[in-house]
């Protein structure tokens, strides 16, 4: 739509004209339990008031709204003629005065995208639920508004709903809900809000219906006497109450408290904390303050591993510090997302090992959240830290590895540079200094050059200001004696820099392992400043040789990491033997990056895991390593090996199945790998048996998502359809059950089902945000290369029109979700670089990095594959 896309330089003209003083906003959602209407959006009422003022008497601007239809709109008392001043997404404002009133009456559309308001009917009893969701510019779905971060207002909400519902938003309720008869809204009750502090548009929040909700409190003492009580809440639909485990999230949410009092010195400012649990939410989870919005996938229907708790409780701290970082204090503009996505990714795994009992949460970091940096920063798409956004479809696509991962590494290095405490005081210092305000990237180094003494510009552009991830490789010379002569760092820049190549600081503890007592454990190590293209450790000089180095030791910085052919072979014969768990977690993400760089066959890594995963202690790291696993063997490996590695996977995978301690995590995590890469007859049967309950494997409970995760590959291989997946249905006829089934069905290996599949996510808009997701899961389960041919040239015929008719979210899943992978081939390879010369300058921005991060995967794949081939 026209507007739609607003730009970094509107929004920047916008502010400097004008400035929000309120809002008031109520939305009747009464009707949302009526039958949706023959033609057309299920919509509802929106009607908002804004009080606003503006610099300059006698100017123009526009308010943001994306509706069907305005009723009407007035402005200072005059009626505006809303066909021509509203073009779907704009409301024109002229003749502005120093001091403005505009109330807008609309219409708006409910969302199935996940969008805007989300409404979600539950199959499994007929209820409705409604929430929010509005990052980065959504929120102008629901009622009209300056959608931009730095026009921040406090917001007075009303909301009309059926008066049995539970109806929450960003502050406490005023009073008990007042009943309505009659009107469009039928048995309703009207729930009124208290006056929000200052927030951004993004981040308010409605969540209403039926939900499940269980209440608790959070008291704190302060040294100066007073005192904070904070009414906590946690909701989930009435369908999961059976599986809610609301005292582990109250627990984490009461130690995330505590903690985050003790280093920030700034008592949480929102008043309460309820936290909801939703249906086909399409992010982890939201930091609206007062009224956090979670995925219900953290509401666990079966047994899971402790690496599922730590993930939720570190995701609930994530979204916790962002109370702080983002919703006190907010970025001016997208640009400096990493101002609160960054921040709070990384206090999210600092206050996880801080407050909690999960205390290997670095080890998860460096195993997993990393891993999704490295791969992000090596795509075409790369970008600093600080990015270039220059308008909303650039930011939202700007959520993603680097502004978290990497964001977060790196401030793990800046603590290594400045120290902890000049870090957290100049975080103190940055919150009472920009309360409620906005910021850009120099406030905040401002206040941490205070703290720690140090210059940070130069820091700042080699971290923040530049792409790409630095490789750090050991260089170690010996004498005839055993003793280390020098020992140095490497550094080289990232691929395809060699015309300006950026080597930054790195600080890091250079460590030395060798065995003792049959472990593999550290004797000797050092801290050191690396800078530039080599570096050499002088306090290691003389040290025993080691068996194994690790130049990125406690994982301080950021950066890939090499090992030299000692360290290498060592870990062929001992890496189960690492005693220390993140030491072990960076040994597995060295060799990793060795595969994914097309260094080391892809086989190779799937035989140390297939030697050394059954010892891996930490089952964080084990689910990696089974993922890291799935990829080799579907992209990495040569296609005239991947039956054989397939084969020696799949057997490996249930030898260690049957080994695993009977009913431990680790167990669980071997059935679910096991059942991802059972292909043949034997495995295939296994897994019908213990569907039936003829097989069993000691100490393993089958429940209901285990039972999907077994019927899965014996559909995708076709012995299984459509009657052992209704009569599943049947078992678990729930929401999460039908996604389940939905995938299962499009994952059924036939021409006709691909051909349904397709229609239903292209073709068509009518599918739901989360059954979108589960049949492009479906789609593609691997395996399927001769059917999905057909469907390459048609993927990229199809592409401008599904980012053109389509919502951002929507067409960002199809276009990832249907891209060929599965064809891996020169030829695909070919058809997407024809598709990206030929769009050059006319298809958007937006599409085409997706598409060129796509190609990125694929050639990568490439290059791995003839890697593997060419190994003996």
């Amino acid at each position: 739509m026209p507007g739609e896309n607003l730009t970094r330089d509107e929004a920047r003209k916008r502010a400097e004209l004008l400035s929000v003083d309120g809002y008031e906003v109520v939305l009747d959602l009464g009707a949302a339990v009526a039958p949706p209407p023959a033609e057309g959006p299920r919509t509802f009422r929106s009607t908002t008031t804004i009080r606003f003022r503006s610099a300059l008497p006698g100017a123009s601007s526009f308010v943001d709204l994306v509706a069907p239809h305005v009723h009407s709109a007035t402005l200072n008392g005059k009626s505006l003629n809303v066909d021509r001043a509203f073009d779907g997404t704009r409301l024109r404002l002229d003749d502005l005065a120093a001091v403005n009133e505009l109330t807008v009456d609309a219409r708006c559309a409910y969302s199935r995208t996940g969008e805007g308001l989300h409404h979600f009917v539950d199959p499994e009893d007929g209820e409705t639920y409604l929430y929010t969701q509005y990052e980065p510019a959504d929120a102008r779905r629901v009622f009209a508004n300056f959608e931009q971060p730095d026009l921040k207002a406090p917001f007075d909400f009303t909301v009309i709903a059926p008066r049995h519902w539970t109806v929450l938003s960003n502050s406490e309720r005023v009073g008990e809900p007042e009943p309505l008869d009659g009107g469009d809204s039928g048995d309703t009750a009207r729930w009124t809000f208290g006056t929000t502090q200052p927030i951004s548009t993004y981040i308010t929040a409605v969540v209403a219906g039926p939900y499940h909700r269980v209440t608790d409190s959070y008291k704190r003492s302060f040294p100066d006497g007073s005192t904070l009580e904070i009414p906590l809440g946690a909701l989930c639909r009435k369908g999961l109450a059976k599986h809610f485990d609301h005292e582990e999230i109250f627990e984490v949410t009461k130690q995330g408290l505590d903690f985050f009092h003790d280093h920030f010195d700034y008592p949480y400012p929102f008043g309460k904390y309820d936290q909801a649990f939703v249906p086909e939410y399409n992010i982890g989870a939201m930091e609206n303050p007062g009224c956090v919005t979670f995925r219900e996938e953290f509401v666990f229907r079966g047994k899971v591993t402790q690496a599922s708790y730590e993930s939720r409780a570190n995701v609930i701290l994530h979204e916790m510090a962002h109370m702080w970082f983002g919703d006190l204090v907010t970025m001016a503009w997208w640009d400096d997302l990493w101002l609160k996505e960054s921040f709070a990714d990384f206090m999210g795994a600092f206050a996880l090992v801080g407050a909690t009992r999960f205390n290997n949460g670095w080890v998860t970091f460096a195993n997993n959240r990393k891993a999704w940096a490295y791969r992000a920063d090596q795509l075409p798409s790369t970008h600093p830290i600080t990015a270039d956004i220059t308008d909303l479809e650039a930011a939202k696509l700007n959520f993603d590895g680097i502004t978290y991962a990497k964001g977060a590494s790196v401030l793990k290095q800046l603590v290594a540079y400045v120290g902890e405490e000049a870090f957290l005081e100049g975080a103190r210092r940055y919150f009472k200094r920009h309360a409620w305000g906005n910021t850009r990237l120099t406030d905040l180094l401002s206040a941490l050059t205070e703290t720690s003494g140090r210059d940070l510009e130069e820091w700042s552009r080699a971290w923040l200001q530049t792409a790409g991830v630095n490789t750090l490789t050991p260089q170690v010379s010996c004498d005839a004696e055993g003793r280390i002569t020098e020992l140095a760092v490497l550094q080289a820049p990232a691929e395809g820099e060699a015309m300006d190549p950026v080597l930054r600081p790195h600080r890091v503890q250079v460590g030395l392992y060798r065995t003792e007592g049959g472990a593999l454990v550290r004797y000797a190590g050092a801290g050191v400043d690396v800078v530039g293209a080599r570096t050499a450790v002088a306090e290691l000089a003389g040290a025993e040789r080691p068996e194994l180095v690790l130049v990125n030791d406690e994982d301080l910085t950021y950066a890939k990491t090499r090992l030299d052919e000692v360290s290498l072979a060592t870990l062929v014969d001992r890496l189960g033997s690492v005693s220390d768990p993140l030491a072990r977690a960076l040994c597995w993400s060295a060799l990793w990056n060795l595969t994914r760089d097309g260094l080391m066959p892809a086989r190779e890594f799937l035989g140390f895991v297939l030697r050394f995963g059954g010892r891996e202690s930490d089952i964080g790291v084990l689910q990696m390593l089974h993922a890291w696993s799935r990829t080799a063997l579907g992209h990495y490996t040569a296609q005239e090996h991947r039956g054989t590695a397939e084969r020696q996977l799949s057997e490996g995978a249930l030898r260690l199945l049957r080994e695993a301690d009977p009913g431990s995590g680790h167990q669980l995590a071997w059935a679910r790998f096991f059942a991802s890469v059972a292909s043949g007859p034997e495995e295939l049967r296994l897994l019908r048996g213990l569907l039936d309950g003829k097989e069993k494997v000691a100490g393993l409970k089958v429940d209901q998502e285990l039972r999907w995760a077994f019927l899965s590959p014996l559909v995708a291989e076709g012995a299984a359809g459509e009657a052992e997946i209704a009569a599943e249905l049947s078992r678990d006829d729930t929401a999460s059950g039908k996604r389940h089934q939905v995938r299962c069905l499009a994952a059924r290996p036939s021409a006709e089902v691909k051909e349904q599949a397709w229609s239903a996510v292209v073709d068509s808009d009518a599918l739901s945000n989360a059954l979108v997701g589960a049949t492009l899961a479906g789609f593609d389960p691997g395996g399927q290369r001769e059917l999905l041919a057909p469907f390459v040239p048609r993927y990229f015929a199809a592409l401008e029109k599904v980012w053109a008719e389509r919502s951002i979210e929507i067409a960002m899943a199809v276009v990832r979700g249907m891209f060929p992978m599965a064809q891996g081939d020169e030829a695909t390879l070919a058809a997407t670089d024809a598709w990206l010369r030929e769009t050059e300058g006319s298809a958007a921005p937006a599409l085409r990095r997706l598409v060129w991060e796509s190609r990125d995967d694929l050639a990568r794949a490439l290059r791995a594959r003839r890697c593997d081939a060419s190994a003996v």
